[in-house]
């Protein structure tokens, strides 16, 4: 049985050698056709845990703002995108080895990082408001009025709180000024009217504001410093900077990035700042 099996396979290696070594007078194979390359996945790095920028849902899923912003403008590029969780304090190395495309993720467009990092324009503005409870303290329309009222903000060394630490001729004339270990804690005291107004990042407030409707109002006025948010890309990678820019261009022309903001806002706060 080997033996013949042997034989067998001799006389179809024959036959194949035979066919392959023809004259040129006899009908050609036809070439293969070649192969389309497919589209190179965009790898996007990020702080998986930012809500409501970039977060692991319930479902084990990476939702967000810039989630979704991602996601149409690959859509527009005809790509497809993919989500990578990085250690976030070594993004730039993350970016410059090529681990990752892009960084997405709430990140400020800074003078430092611009040395590192080619980015986009700005798609939002970075900023702090002041939040109060809804029908409450309408007098409460800037800094300045928070005076006589019990403040809220939160401990840890934020922009924020190093801002009105360093603002003593403000502080010191608040009937209090509270520090908690989290936003939530201070806007569910906000709700109960424990505190009078929560002053924080506009993102984090409008989220929760989102979440919680009809409980607490925003005063549309800056308090402190602000920054801007960009996409950032390898300072040698123009082609896809302009491309994801082109995208963005696009869905702030025709609503699409204020309709993703309304989802995680309730509110279109995608406007920039002349700066």
């Amino acid at each position: 049985m080997k033996k013949l099996f042997a034989f067998c396979l001799m006389v179809v290696l024959a036959a194949g050698l035979l066919a392959g070594c023809g004259g040129g007078g006899g009908q050609q194979k036809a070439p293969a056709p070649e192969k389309k390359e497919a589209a190179k996945k965009i790898v996007l790095g990020l702080d998986d845990n930012f809500p409501p920028m970039g977060f692991v849902d319930e479902n084990n899923k990476i939702v967000g703002f810039d989630i979704d912003l991602a996601t149409e403008a690959a859509k527009r590029m005809g790509g497809e995108v993919e989500f990578k969780p990085i250690d976030w304090a070594s993004k730039e190395a993350e970016l410059k080895s090529g681990r990752v495309d892009m960084l997405w993720n709430g990140l400020d467009i800074t003078p430092k990082r611009k040395e590192n990092i080619l980015f986009s324009d700005p798609y939002m503005n970075n900023r702090f408001i002041i939040f109060r409870g809804a029908g409450k303290n309408a007098d409460i329309k800037d800094e300045a009025s928070l005076a006589g009222k019990i403040v809220a903000t939160q401990s840890g060394g934020g922009t924020i709180e190093d801002y009105l630490d360093g603002k003593p001729e403000l502080t010191k004339k608040f009937k209090e000024f509270k520090k908690y270990q989290d936003y939530i804690s201070a806007f569910m005291d906000l709700e109960n009217g424990r505190i009078d107004a929560v002053v924080c990042d506009e993102i984090i407030g409008r989220y929760y504001m989102s979440k919680h409707p009809n409980k607490i109002e925003a005063v549309d006025v800056t308090v402190g410093p602000s920054a801007q948010f960009g996409v950032g890309f390898r300072k040698d990678d123009k082609a896809l900077r302009d491309k994801v820019q082109k995208a963005l261009d696009e869905m702030r022309k025709d609503g699409t990035m204020a309709k993703i903001s309304q989802k995680w806002f309730a509110a279109d706060i995608t406007k920039i700042d002349k700066k």
